[in-house]
């Protein structure tokens, strides 16, 4: 039987929200409250893979938007990462939503981001060399200078504009 991402139920919020914050920097997070209001408002999905017995192994939050889907936070459970667990989750999204992939990551300035980038980057996903700021997620907390990883190919200017447009209106609520 093959395996398949479970779209989780505000019930299991908590659990994701305690590996959140396990693994993001607090400038990567919005504060519990408003990241379950956007899943209790449908503003947004979370996709998981599921152990029977131990319960989530990784999960990834998405927004499903008419043209390009954006994934916001993506995180494998430490006891299941470097076992190729992070790299199937990518492959089930792609099948399971119908639009391009996008995602936010760290400039190359650590091996720890250069990592990441070279993950996603063996996972089918361009790196776009354009300046990206994820705004602040609260009043206190910082902006982040990003960078936009995209799967099919790598995307024009004028593209990488719109995705970050909708974006800046849809997920952070900036006109």
């Amino acid at each position: 039987m093959e395996k398949m991402l479970e779209k989780l139920r505000a019930a299991d919020f908590d659990k994701v929200y305690k590996i959140m914050e396990e693994s993001f920097p607090p400038d990567e997070l919005r504060g519990y409250h408003a990241q379950k209001t956007m899943l209790e408002a449908g503003a947004y999905n979370i996709y998981a893979l599921k152990d029977d017995d131990k319960g989530i192994k990784a999960f990834i939050t998405v927004y499903e938007f008419d043209d390009f889907t954006y994934a916001e936070h993506f995180a494998v459970v430490p006891e299941y990462r470097n076992c190729g667990l992070g790299s199937e989750v990518l492959d089930l999204l792609k099948k399971t939503v119908k639009a391009p992939i996008c995602l936010e990551v760290e400039l190359p300035e650590t091996d720890m981001a250069k990592r990441r980038i070279g993950f996603y980057t063996r996972n089918g996903f361009f790196y776009n060399d354009y300046d990206y700021i994820q705004p602040a997620y609260g009043k206190d907390k910082n902006p982040v200078p990003l960078k936009i990883m995209t799967t099919e190919r790598g995307i024009s200017e004028s593209e990488f504009e719109y995705m970050k447009d909708v974006i800046y209106k849809k997920v952070y609520f900036i006109d």
